[in-house]
C-alpha cells in the first residue's frame, strides 16, 4: 500500500500511520484500531500543548516538563523567546561540564568522550544535576551551585555582609541557609550604643524583605533556611514566629537541637539557656514543655523543623575547620560558614530492567553522575573568593536519587514495607560505595580535596577527591523533567494538582497506575474520573487488593515509615536527607511528636512534618478543580525550596 501511495513522494510518519489504522480496521481489529487512534490524539495534543511554548522538544519530554523548561532553564532571547531545543540545554550543559576534563590532562578527544557520556546521560534522563547547574551552565551567568550557607557575626556588619552575600547568591540562582545563634538575644546589651540588642528575629525579618524582593536570575524566588539553637535565650519567639499567615514566608525554619535537650525532653527535666555574647546560663526552661510548643507549630503550619546537631557534627568531616551550625534550604547539605555544594540525582525509575535493579547501569551511571559533579566544582562561577576557596578546599558533593517509589512500583514492593526498606538499604549502600570509589579514583588522579589531611578520611584511604559525595536533596523541578516521583517519597496522589513557578498549574497522573489498570483488565474512563477526583485508589473496590496496596500515597503512608525510609537512606549518606512526613489532615499532635522521637531514636540529621492542608497554600494538592498559589517542594512544605 505504501509504495502505491507514495511512488513519487516520501512518506510522512503521519501517512504511516493513517495507513496503519485503516489496516488495522480491515483486519477487525477494532479494539486496537480504537486505541491506536486514542494514542494518536493524545500525541497530538501533547504536540499542540508543547508549540504553544513556543519549545522544539526533540526529546519527547512530558508537557509539564516543557512548561517547567520553558519558563526556567531554556535560554531566551532579548524579547523572551526560546532560543534553544531541549536537546541543545543537555548538550550545552554537557559541553561546559566536560570542559573541565581538559584541565586535568585529558585530550580534546577525551572531554569530547566526556561531553557525548555527560549528555547521552541527561538527555536519557537517568541522571540530571541541580537547578542552577542546568540554567546557568555554558552562560555569562556560570553560578552552578544550588547550596550555600553563610555565616551571621553578632555586628551590625557581619550582619549586613550576610545579607549582601545572600543577595549575589539568589541573584544567580542559590539558595541559603543561615544560624542567627550567635546574635546577642533581644534585650541584651549593646556596649558601642550603650543600647540593647534587638534580637535574631528582628534581624531575620530584613533576610525575609530582602529576599521577597530579589528574583534569582529572573528564574526563581529566594530560598532560605533559618537556624537558631534550642539553648539560645530567643528560642520560644522563634518557634513561635511562623504562627502568624505570611510571616517569614521566604524561610524554612528548624531549631538546632542537641542531644543534652532530647535527652532532658526524655527524661521531663529542665535545660539552660545560654548568652552567645557572654557564653553565661540566664535562664531555665523546662525542657518538654519547649518540644511541645515545637510540636504544636510545626502541627499548625509544617514550621519549625528539628536539625539534630550533635549527630549532624558527629558525622562532620573536616572538624578540624569547624563545626556545622546550619544547612542550605531543605536540610539536605549540612555546611561550615562560606561552603557551597552542588547537587545531582539518578533517577532510579530508570534503573530497573525486568522488575530487578539493573545493577550494572547504575554503578556506570554513578561513576559517570560523581565525574560530573566533581567537574561542576571547577567549572563553577563563585559569587565571592571566599566561598570558593571552603568549596574548593572540601570539594563537597552531593549525589542523590529520585524515582524511589516508581522503582518500588516497578518491583511489585508497596512503600511501607520491610522489603521497601530492605531495597532502600541495598540501593543506597551500592550507591554510596560506589560513589567513594569513584571519588578514590579521582583523587588518584587529580589530587585529593585540599583538607583531605586533615578529615576524618585520611586514615581510612590513599586519595579521596570530595569530603562528601551523597545527599538526597527533594528534586522539586528535576523530577517533573525526569517525569518521575520527587526523591525518596513516596507517591503523593494517582492524580494531583501541581503548583510550580508563580502561577503554573500542573495536573499530574501517575502513568504507571494507568499502565498496570491496562495490563491487568480493570481500566476505564469512569475509573480514571474516580481516581483524579479521590487521588487514591485505597477505597475503589473495582481496583485489586494488591494493587491498592501497591499504590499507597504519601497522606496513606503512616509517619513511622516516612521516618524508617529517612532514616534507612541516612545511614548511607554522607550530607542528610530532605523528606517530608507528611500526616493526614485529621493528624493528632502526638503522632508529630512520636515522629520527631523516632527521628532522633533512628539517628535522621533532620526532620520536616507537614500536616496535609494546614498552611493557606502549598505545594501539591489532591484531586482536580483545586486552587494553588505557592511552589514549595517534596522535601519542605513552605514556599521557599531550591530544587
Amino acid at each position: 500500500m505504501v509504495e502505491e501511495r507514495f511512488k513519487e513522494a516520501v512518506p510522512s510518519v503521519e501517512d504511516i500511520q493513517d495507513i496503519v489504522e485503516e489496516e488495522l480496521i480491515k483486519a477487525g481489529y477494532a479494539k486496537v484500531a480504537k486505541a491506536y487512534i486514542l494514542y494518536r490524539q493524545k500525541r497530538a495534543e501533547v504536540r499542540g500543548l508543547k508549540s504553544i511554548y513556543g519549545v522544539k522538544d526533540d526529546l519527547k519530554l512530558s508537557v509539564n516538563a516543557i512548561r517547567v523548561l520553558e519558563r526556567r532553564y531554556l535560554l531566551k532571547d532579548r524579547e523572551g523567546r526560546v532560543i534553544e531545543t531541549t536537546s541543545q540545554l543537555f548538550w550545552r550543559v554537557a559541553r561546559a561540564i566536560a570542559a573541565v576534563d581538559e584541565l586535568y590532562g585529558a585530550s580534546r578527544d577525551e572531554a569530547a568522550r566526556s561531553e557525548v557520556e555527560f549528555y547521552r546521560m541527561m538527555a536519557g534522563l537517568e541522571f540530571l544535576p541541580n537547578s542552577p547547574t542546568l540554567m546557568n551552565a555554558g552562560t555569562d551567568i556560570g553560578q552552578l551551585s544550588a547550596c550555600f550557607v553563610l555565616p551571621v557575626d553578632d555586628s551590625i556588619e557581619g550582619i549586613f555582609d550576610a545579607l549582601k552575600l545572600m543577595a549575589i547568591i539568589h541573584k544567580s540562582g542559590g539558595g541559603t541557609g543561615f544560624s542567627f545563634s550567635r546574635l546577642r538575644p533581644r534585650g541584651d546589651a549593646v556596649a558601642s550604643t550603650m543600647g540593647v540588642a534587638s534580637g535574631p528575629l528582628s534581624f531575620m525579618k530584613i533576610f525575609d524583605v530582602a529576599t521577597e524582593v530579589i528574583k534569582q536570575g529572573g528564574k526563581r524566588r529566594g530560598a532560605n533556611m533559618g537556624v537558631l539553637r534550642v539553648d539560645h535565650p530567643d528560642i520560644l519567639e522563634f518557634v513561635d514566629a511562623k504562627s502568624t499567615p505570611e510571616a517569614f514566608s521566604n524561610f524554612n525554619l528548624s531549631v538546632a537541637v542537641t542531644d543534652e535537650f532530647m535527652e532532658a525532653v526524655k527524661e521531663n527535666r529542665d535545660y539552660a539557656l545560654v548568652n552567645p555574647r557572654t557564653r553565661e546560663t540566664v535562664k531555665r526552661l523546662p525542657a518538654r514543655d519547649v518540644f511541645d510548643l515545637i510540636v504544636a507549630n510545626a502541627w499548625r503550619t509544617g514550621d519549625p523543623g528539628l536539625l539534630f546537631i550533635d549527630e549532624i557534627n558527629r558525622h562532620n568531616p573536616t572538624p578540624k575547620l569547624g563545626t556545622i551550625e546550619a544547612t542550605n534550604p531543605c536540610g539536605e547539605v549540612p555546611l561550615l560558614p562560606y561552603e557551597s555544594c552542588n547537587l545531582g540525582s539518578i533517577n532510579l525509575s530508570k534503573m530497573v530492567k525486568r522488575g530487578e535493579v539493573d545493577w550494572e547501569k547504575l554503578e556506570r551511571t554513578v561513576e559517570k553522575a560523581v565525574h560530573f559533579l566533581d567537574n561542576v566544582i571547577d567549572a563553577n562561577r563563585y559569587p565571592v573568593p571566599e566561598i570558593e576557596h571552603m568549596t574548593k578546599l572540601n570539594r563537597k558533593i552531593g549525589l542523590g536519587i529520585m524515582g524511589f517509589a516508581e522503582m518500588l512500583i516497578q518491583m511489585e514492593i508497596p512503600y511501607d514495607s520491610e522489603e521497601a526498606l530492605k531495597i532502600a538499604e541495598k540501593v543506597m549502600s551500592f550507591i554510596s560505595e560506589r560513589a567513594r570509589e569513584e571519588s578514590v579514583e579521582l583523587g588518584r588522579l587529580r589530587g585529593s580535596f585540599p583538607s583531605f589531611e586533615e578529615s576524618i578520611w585520611s586514615s581510612k584511604f590513599d586519595a579521596l577527591r570530595n569530603a562528601t559525595v551523597t545527599s538526597i536533596a527533594p528534586t522539586g523541578t528535576i523530577s517533573i523533567i525526569a517525569n518521575t516521583t520527587s526523591s525518596i517519597e513516596p507517591i503523593f496522589a494517582l492524580a494531583y494538582v501541581r503548583q510550580v513557578l508563580e502561577g503554573v498549574r500542573l495536573l499530574e497522573v501517575n502513568p504507571l497506575f494507568e499502565k498496570v489498570a491496562k495490563e491487568r483488565g480493570f481500566y476505564s474512563q469512569e475509573l480514571m474520573l474516580k481516581v483524579a477526583k479521590a487521588g487514591s485508589v485505597r477505597e475503589l473496590s473495582e481496583v485489586p487488593s494488591d494493587v491498592r496496596e501497591l499504590f499507597v500515597t504519601a497522606l496513606e503512608v503512616e509517619p513511622e515509615w516516612h521516618v524508617k525510609v529517612q532514616a534507612t537512606f541516612q545511614r548511607y549518606v554522607d550530607n542528610a536527607v530532605a523528606k517530608t512526613i507528611n500526616l493526614r489532615p485529621e493528624a493528632s499532635m502526638e503522632e508529630v511528636r512520636k515522629a520527631f522521637m523516632l527521628a532522633y531514636e533512628l539517628k535522621c540529621k533532620g526532620i520536616t512534618i507537614y500536616r496535609y492542608g494546614s498552611k493557606p497554600t502549598q505545594v501539591l494538592y489532591i484531586g482536580l478543580g483545586l486552587e494553588a498559589e505557592a511552589e514549595p517542594t517534596s522535601g519542605c512544605p513552605s514556599s521557599v525550596c531550591a530544587p
